[in-house]
């Protein structure tokens, strides 16, 4: 037995040695991963049932992942490797974050041509250049308060938001503020957490941040916070875990689908890397679907 958990540290070990040597190269390269055919018509995609039993993903396919390299790949195969995933457990604390664009993508998120598309329940009136600046914040730093099940976006830096008058404080509101790796930031958008069904996968959960009802959470103001909510886009994000530490993220506006994201929290990925390679388990806090997820360990 002793011989057995010994060879299976070793083996942990030097899938981690591999690993260490990922990150510049890997970013720029499209993760190795498999994936069902597919074509261009809504009936050419894959039943995501049937892409799970057929193409289960490994823990070192995961591991393949980074935070840059998923726009390398086309929005169909960031789909796929969603519907594979699981929720995870709701972060904690502060994650950086990003928003991508797939390949073949415009690399540009105007919600100014959104509004001007006519999205209903549009209730405010914003220029195009300002609703083209907050699509550019929103979906950047967040801070996870999960026992509150509450969301705050950390914004770093406000003097833009402010010249184009995006911002309201005053004494009996003030902004709050948060450092983050030795950085100064500010707390706005706030947003529910909870589980909830995905608008992609509905086999099983994911973990919903929904700013519908803002206006009723803790830190709330006027401007911006209104632009997320129900009388602005009704922004509502879902996430689900790649692996401890990083999530990947779709954003709807009015339930439109409009960009994906991605969260990472570089402390939390590299205290979980030596277990989840064992033993490809993590804490679920949202319902898992009836459908076994199929999920490979790292080879023993």
């Amino acid at each position: 037995m002793t011989t057995h958990r010994t060879l299976r540290l070793l083996a942990t070990a030097a899938a981690l040695a591999l690993l260490a040597g990922c990150g510049a190269k890997e970013d720029k390269t499209p993760p190795a991963i498999s994936f069902a055919p597919y074509g261009e018509a809504h009936n050419a995609k894959p039943d995501f049932a049937e892409l799970e039993a057929q193409h289960p993903l490994s823990v070192e396919e995961l591991y393949k992942i980074t935070p840059k390299n998923l726009a390398l790949l086309e929005q169909e195969q960031v789909d796929q490797i969603y519907a594979r995933l699981s929720a995870g457990p709701i972060p904690e604390g502060a994650y950086e974050g990003d928003l991508f664009f797939p390949k073949g993508g415009s690399g540009k998120l105007r919600l100014s041509e959104i509004a001007g598309g006519g999205l209903k329940g549009l209730l405010i009136n914003v220029a195009g250049k300002k609703l083209d600046l907050m699509g550019e914040i929103l979906w950047k730093g967040k801070v996870f308060y999960r026992d509150e099940r509450l969301l705050r976006n950390r914004i770093e830096d406000l003097k833009t938001l402010k010249a184009v008058g995006l911002i309201e404080e005053s004494d009996a509101n003030p902004l709050q503020e948060i450092t983050v790796n030795g950085k100064d930031q500010w707390l706005l958008f706030p947003a529910q957490l909870y589980c909830g069904q995905s608008l992609l996968d509905g086999r099983r959960e994911s973990i919903i941040i929904d700013y519908a009802f803002t206006d009723q959470l803790p830190g709330y103001r006027r401007m911006p916070d209104m632009m997320a909510g129900r009388d602005g886009f009704a922004i509502r994000d879902e996430i689900r875990m790649i692996r401890p530490g990083l999530y990947l993220g779709r954003a709807y506006i009015d339930r439109a689908f409009v960009v994906n994201f991605v969260l990472y929290n570089k402390a939390v990925d590299e205290a979980g890397k030596a277990d989840y390679l064992a033993t490809g388990k993590t804490a679920e806090d949202c319902w898992t679907g009836t459908q076994h997820r199929q999920l490979v360990a790292a080879a023993k």
